[in-house]
């Protein structure tokens, strides 16, 4: 469906699809996703899986600590393992970490594990306040406010104004009614901020292989295609255009493209132009130079597709 050469006629109430279709479809891509884990399908209890861990993120003093605690504790309890072992890798050549995304990851688990450490201080220094051990308190936030301190040096996090305004109350010389509302409340505030923050993150890792596979998928797309659709429905019609797929990042998509999944050799692309909808199941051949399968849209029209390259990728 391309925004020039590709038109389509006016849609009528319902999207037909084709059983057989969907059933080749989905069954090809669930045999090529068999090689991948599957991704939790639920939010996991941060407070019951991270309580046992407090003491080892308060412990947290530099980036490696961070990584450390990541790859051996919070990872598989977070399920995240499989980006806990992508950290956990020997050394991996420039070009595959880079494939890998291992840059983005690495710095997610840093901001991720300062989270979960600034909602960690929140939640003890709340237990603390209940508790009346005030000094603990005061020790703890001027600890965090060392230059050196690891957490404090986090100033790009979310939470992060809310840490200085807990530290500038606790610093009060008295703790009087007045300036206990007052930590309770900032307390409070870094707490939300941070476990929100921490979500946020987890979301982000979680989806790390999704973003590889996406941007793996583009780079075997990018490139120059002739397209010829042959429609069954209109007397089979034959439509021939060209195609173009920028590459990973130049900021540029393909017009009426708003999703491409490619899963092994199989590739799903759906098109939405004006209101109608179209999609096409596709397979890689000839070592990636050509693509072959089916379209279906919300017209009723189905057919054949084939691709040919004719020119790769270049920004």
């Amino acid at each position: 469906m391309h925004q020039q050469a590709r038109s389509l006629e006016p849609a009528p109430s319902r999207i037909w699809l084709i059983p057989i279709f969907v059933v080749v479809f989905l069954v090809g891509a669930r045999l090529n996703a068999i090689a991948y884990e599957s991704l939790p399908s639920t939010t996991p209890d941060f407070a019951t899986a991270i309580q046992p861990h407090f003491d080892q993120l308060a412990q947290v003093e530099s980036d490696k600590d961070a990584i450390a605690l990541f790859v051996t504790t919070i990872g598989p309890s977070l399920q995240l393992g499989d980006a806990a072992k992508a950290l956990g890798a020997n050394a991996l050549p420039v070009k595959v970490a880079k494939e890998l995304l291992m840059p983005e990851l690495t710095a997610a688990t840093y901001r991720f594990i300062g989270n979960l450490a600034a909602w960690q201080l929140a939640t003890t220094i709340r237990q603390a306040v209940k508790d009346q051990q005030f000094s603990a308190v005061t020790a703890q936030l001027s600890k965090i406010a060392t230059p050196l301190a690891w957490l404090g040096q986090q100033r790009s996090a979310s939470w992060y104004n809310s840490l200085t305004q807990l530290i500038d109350a606790a610093a009060a010389p008295e703790w009087a009614t007045g300036n206990l509302v007052v930590v309770v409340e900032r307390t409070a505030r870094l707490e939300t901020d941070a476990l929100q923050a921490s979500y946020q993150e987890w979301d982000r890792i979680r989806s790390w292989k999704d973003q590889v596979r996406g941007i793996r998928g583009q780079s075997r797309l990018c490139g120059t295609w002739q397209w010829i659709i042959h429609n069954h429905q209109k007397h089979h019609q034959e439509q021939k255009l060209a195609l173009r797929f920028p590459p990973v990042g130049a900021g540029e998509s393909t017009p009426g493209l708003v999703e491409t999944i490619v899963l092994g050799d199989n590739v799903y692309l759906r098109w939405e132009i004006n209101g109608h909808v179209q999609e096409d199941s596709l397979q890689f051949s000839k070592e990636g130079k050509r693509l072959e399968g089916t379209f279906v849209n919300s017209q009723g029209s189905w057919g054949s597709i084939s691709g040919k390259r004719s020119a790769g990728c270049a920004p």
